[in-house]
């Protein structure tokens, strides 16, 4: 026997909710689907000759059953949506409120953007990080170290780790930082953790 396809599955179950649903008058609320004039003007000749007004019935069942098999996929991508928003905004959460400082960064060497605890730790707040190159937030001799990360990152290479010094900028006082930096998952951009070392605590 072959087997059906998960699509195929899918609407079947839809079909059969849909169906259900009519049955026990539990139909979700029309969400703005309409019968066009071509297939009522149908439905009213069918109807209107007793020779085809059974036909007439089950066209216009299968009418109600489309349109709440509409209803119940409209109502499904809005559940869909709302769960995608509610993840979005947790994750975003998570990375501005993180205690580690996370950068994204442009394979050119300019950040793209970065958390709180990132622009903390260079001095500055999270927008004004934005579209600055990344070594200009580090002491002079840091910033071959940074620039041999973002080419490494640039040929693939993940995990790759380096010990630098801020710039000192925004009354912290230069202090040493360790990097850590991957190519992003698209290959467009590297992600930085950038952390203080163990013996700068503050």
């Amino acid at each position: 026997m072959r087997k059906l396809s998960p699509e195929f599955e899918r609407q079947l179950q839809l079909r059969h909710e849909a169906e259900s649903r009519l049955k026990e008058g539990s139909a979700p609320p029309n969400g703005g689907w309409t019968v066009g004039p071509d297939s009522l003007t149908l439905l009213y000749r069918l109807a209107s000759d007793p020779d085809t007004a059974a036909d007439a019935l089950r066209l216009l069942s299968e009418l109600q059953t489309h349109q709440v098999e509409l209803d119940l996929q409209n109502s499904q991508l809005r559940t869909d949506q709302e769960e995608l928003d509610q993840a979005l905004a947790r994750y975003r959460s998570l990375y501005e409120f993180a205690p580690v400082g996370y950068l994204v960064v442009g394979l050119d060497g300019r950040i793209l953007e970065g958390n709180r605890a990132g622009a903390e730790l260079l001095g500055t707040a999270p927008d004004g990080l934005e579209g600055a190159p990344l070594a200009s937030w580090f002491a002079q001799g840091s910033h071959s170290a940074i620039q041999g990360v973002v080419e490494a990152c640039r040929g693939g290479a993940g995990g790759v780790c380096c010990s630098v010094e801020s710039s000192g900028r925004g009354g912290n006082g230069a202090e040493p930082l360790r990097i850590t930096a991957s190519l992003g998952p698209e290959g467009e951009d590297v992600l930085l953790i950038v952390s203080r070392c163990e013996s700068s605590p503050r």
